[in-house]
Parts: C-alpha cells; structure tokens; sequence
C-alpha cells in the first residue's frame, strides 16, 4: 500500500490535536498583566504539549520518509501512536488547570510514555516490514535518544508525587533532546542518495 493517505490522516489528527489544545486557552478577566497570571501554568503546559506534538510531526515526517510501502501492521501501529497523542490535550489541560499538581504530572508523564512507546512500536513495524537491512534500520541504529526518552519518562512519572517541577523538567529534556528533527534518516538516505 502506498503511504501517502497515511501521512495525510496523520497529519489531520495532528493538526486537530493541537486545535483542541488552543482552544482550552481561556481569555483572562482583566486587562493588565496580573490578570493573565491565573492561565500561565495553562499557557504553559499548552506550549510544552505544542512542541511535543510539533516534534512527533517532525520525527514522524522523517519516519515514512524513508518508508516505501505500508502494511496493515504498520496503519495499526500507527493508530496506536495517534491514540496517546490525542490523549495529549486532556492531559496538557488538567495539568495546566491543576497547576502542575502531583496526579495530572503524573497523568501527563504516563501519556507522554505511552506516546513514546506507541512510536517506537511504530518504528519496529516499519523495520519488520522492510527488513534489519532497511535505510530506516541503519538510520535507527541503536537509537540511544529513544531508549534514553523511555528511561527519562519512566522515572518521572513517581517524581511527580515527590516534585511536578522535577517531573516537568524532565519532560522539557526530553523534548529538548528531540527538538531538533532526527537527522539520522537525512542522512542515511542523503548517503544512499534515495
């Protein structure tokens, strides 16, 4: 099967998640500054959720970059990426409105390593499909980012019952760490020149 509706429902339901998580914003009563104090931790966690979302764009663009065809594994283990990251918004909104408490960073953190899970699943599928021998297998290689993501996710998630800050910092490393689109297909493919 081709790819390409693939990528265009993915993009769909991405695009739909960050449009639920704007619309959680609530306007604040009030014209000065103090007044937008009560939505920052809301605003806050809107941006981190963004640019989560905006990093599974980028690194899942690259993923089926270097994919050829699809299989119905691959469609389901993509519905399953998609799964945790529509849950996403309702986890970003309940922490922000709970002010970063224990329970909702505890929440946020399980759905981000769900998430994390899901796209390494993902990832795997697309190797068994195409073969240990693929450009994405030699791209992933070791892949020490997603291992280390998944160790970093599972140790938040009991710190946020002893800190939601320290919790939170961890979920900004992470995402600092995959900021910056994987460039490990880029190259693989610009090595092979496909």
């Amino acid at each position: 099967m081709q790819k390409n509706r693939l990528e265009a429902f993915s993009d769909g339901v991405l695009a739909i998640i960050i449009t639920i998580m704007v619309l959680d914003l609530r306007v604040p009563q009030g014209t000065d500054l103090i007044a937008l104090k009560p939505v920052l931790p809301v605003f806050l966690s809107y941006v981190l959720s963004f640019v989560i979302i905006g990093i599974y764009w980028n690194n899942h663009h690259h993923l089926f970059h270097s994919t050829k065809h699809v299989s119905g594994s691959i469609l389901w283990t993509n519905m399953h990426l998609l799964f945790w990251l529509s849950l996403l918004p309702f986890a970003t909104a309940w922490m922000g409105e709970n002010h970063l408490a224990s329970m909702p960073t505890a929440v946020y953190g399980f759905v981000l390593l769900m998430a994390s899970v899901a796209f390494y699943i993902l990832q795997r599928a697309i190797i068994s499909q195409q073969g240990h021998d693929s450009l994405l297998a030699e791209a992933i290689g070791s892949d020490w980012k997603g291992r280390l993501s998944l160790v970093l996710y599972i140790a938040s998630i009991p710190l946020a019952f002893l800190s939601a800050w320290i919790a939170n910092v961890i979920y900004i490393l992470v995402a600092s760490l995959w900021f910056i689109p994987d460039r490990r297909i880029e190259r693989v493919i610009g090595k092979h020149g496909d």
